[in-house]
């Protein structure tokens, strides 16, 4: 069961055999604004190929990424592109393969993605997003029925290794085990969505039987809050919160102004989009929040049951994702976010009813 499908054909794995042999350079590389999927995902990448393979390997990640996520095995040897590309593009342009994970855009990394693209040199995807961009990689590893790019990333190695059952916990270390688990965990909002598949739960007690912990991995991302942060989410609960009840809908908005007010950190918004479906009756929330560093809106989206946040998402705010978690960008004032969040709403209405 733990194979329901193979993850590679005959001669994807001969490709990524011959891809990887002749390599000496590799950089992996994740989205703009990575979480914890597209962090463990490359961080367990690198350790597994730095094991198996004699190449110099590096992870390159667009922007900084959230501080709760800093503890994790290798992340303190990610090179950020954003603010330090005189030193970062040597290493990509040296490269002679690229991995990209947990995206199927060049456009996902912005300008890091314009030289990934500049740069003549092979390129695979490992990913879990739908309709990846046309072109994007020599060899195109991208599962959407699957609930994490750790989890593809996981079972593409179990694959390609194909221990016997007694030895299946010996394939990884207990650090590429962590960033597996934490990558799953996280990108299934703590296994409470896309994560009711068996196989899952096998993967999981395979990264146990590697020693991990759980309930500590648990605790480092998600009880790392500060005080401010506490504060900062009941003022965003008890001031920002708009229930538009006969939508079934739940929007909260954050100026930039606001996040200085409170001293709001890099990764402290994380999980806010979340709260409000705890609202009975809710079908979708809305988080829009001043980019710190573009004149645009950030844009998520978290649905339950079959409403497509992801088709939402791609629609009326340049995005996509997933069914239940997606996101996008407004390139305008809150205002004008707010506007067009009231459009997206009334359009799907009939969805949000039903």
């Amino acid at each position: 069961m733990l194979t329901e499908y193979p993850l590679l054909t005959t001669e994807q794995r001969t490709q990524w055999r011959q891809m990887l042999d002749g390599a000496r350079h590799i950089v992996i590389t994740a989205h703009r604004g990575p979480d914890g999927d597209a962090i463990g995902s490359t961080t367990a990448l690198a350790s597994w190929l730095r094991r198996n393979w004699d190449a110099d390997v590096q992870v390159v990640v667009p922007n900084i990424f959230p501080d709760f996520l800093k503890w994790m095995p290798g992340a303190e040897s990610i090179l950020v592109y954003a603010g330090h590309e005189s030193e970062v593009l040597p290493v990509v342009r040296q490269a002679d393969l690229v991995i990209m994970c947990d995206h199927g855009e060049l456009r996902r990394m912005w300008t890091l993605g314009d030289v990934v693209r500049d740069h003549p040199t092979p390129r695979i995807m490992i990913d879990h997003h739908l309709d990846p961009e046309p072109g994007i990689a020599e060899l195109v590893v991208s599962h959407p029925e699957l609930s994490s790019t750790c989890e593809v990333l996981m079972r593409l190695i179990l694959e390609l290794e194909a221990p016997a059952p007694a030895e299946l916990s010996t394939v990884l270390t207990h650090d590429e085990a962590v960033s597996l688990y934490t990558g799953m965990m996280t990108d299934t909002g703590a296994f409470t969505y896309a994560s009711s598949r068996p196989e899952i739960f096998q993967l999981i007690s395979i990264l146990l039987s590697c020693g991990i912990d759980k309930d500590k991995i648990y605790r480092n991302v998600f009880f790392t809050y500060s005080a401010q942060r506490m504060k900062f989410q009941g003022y965003m609960l008890y001031v920002k919160l708009d229930v538009w009840k006969k939508a079934h809908t739940a929007l909260m908005t954050m100026t930039n102004a606001e996040r200085r007010r409170f001293g709001i950190l890099n990764g402290d918004t994380e999980g806010l989009v979340n709260m409000p479906l705890q609202i009975l009756g809710t079908k979708l929330s809305i988080f829009l929040r001043e980019d710190t560093e573009q004149p645009c809106i950030r844009v998520s989206l978290r649905s339950v049951d079959d409403f497509p946040a992801n088709e939402m998402a791609a629609e009326f705010f340049g995005g996509g994702g997933h069914k239940n978690a997606a996101g996008g960008e407004i390139w305008g004032t809150m205002d004008e976010a707010v506007a067009l969040v009231k459009k997206a709403v009334q359009k799907y209405m009939p969805l949000l009813k039903a």
